[in-house]
């Protein structure tokens, strides 16, 4: 077991992995929580520093603290199982996470009003309206009717052969349409798995899905992670 939990901690934060020194906050906590649930799942480690230095915790505190997070401040409440582990005498709390079928999951923001996180890479981010209206479209499962007109043959051009990625807002300007008609043919090309969405700090970046992400990691602003859509 001690090989088991040296090992999570030697992998780092990642997209499905976070570390947390302590917990004083379940609503801080409820964002990690619901952006788990809402990707594809994953693990707090609590008692780890950022750095992978074990400090330990209270296990049943902690315990209180996420339950707390996950039944009263992720709505709808988010599942959860928790597992105790001794390293050197000190206790991690891990908190193993399922993506979830319920999503979106929402949880408060520091101003308390609730929102859709999603984890990207390290970080937990705000869903933007294309995506949500997205796995809404999927949750309904059903077939999607496309004409390819000038809007839509545009942007695939531009994508494929003058810039990597485009934003939802240069995309109506080019094109000469209204935002809503812009966000309405996101929506469409995502589902049908043309296109493919990254979110960041700085916004939200469309590009072709037939792209190698590698590639398209290197190209977009600041080295930004990529956030594939979950299908």
């Amino acid at each position: 077991m001690k090989n088991y939990i040296q090992r999570l901690i030697a992998e780092g934060e990642h997209v499905q992995q976070d570390f947390k020194y302590a917990i004083n906050d379940s609503r801080k906590i409820a964002r990690s929580l619901a952006a788990f649930a809402n990707t594809e799942g994953g693990r707090l480690l609590v008692g780890v520093k950022d750095n992978g230095r074990v400090a330990g915790v209270s296990s049943d505190e902690e315990f209180y603290m996420v339950d707390a997070a996950a039944t009263r401040y992720c709505r709808p409440p988010v599942q959860f199982e928790s597992h105790e582990h001794i390293l050197d005498g000190k206790t991690v709390v891990e908190i193993i996470v399922p993506k979830s079928e319920r999503k979106p999951h929402k949880a408060p923001t520091k101003d308390g009003k609730y929102k859709v996180y999603v984890r990207v890479e390290d970080q937990n981010l705000l869903a933007n309206q294309i995506l949500l209206k997205v796995w809404l479209r999927q949750k309904k499962n059903k077939g999607t009717f496309f004409q390819l007109k000038e809007p839509e043959q545009l942007l695939l051009t531009r994508l494929n052969n003058e810039e990597p990625y485009i934003t939802h807002s240069k995309f109506a300007r080019i094109a000469g349409i209204s935002r809503r008609k812009a966000e309405k043919i996101l929506v469409n090309l995502i589902v049908m798995g043309i296109i493919d969405i990254k979110l960041t700090e700085n916004g939200a970046f469309y590009f072709l899905k037939e792209a190698p992400v590698e590639n398209k990691e290197k190209e977009t602003p600041d080295a930004s992670p990529v956030f594939k859509t979950i299908r």
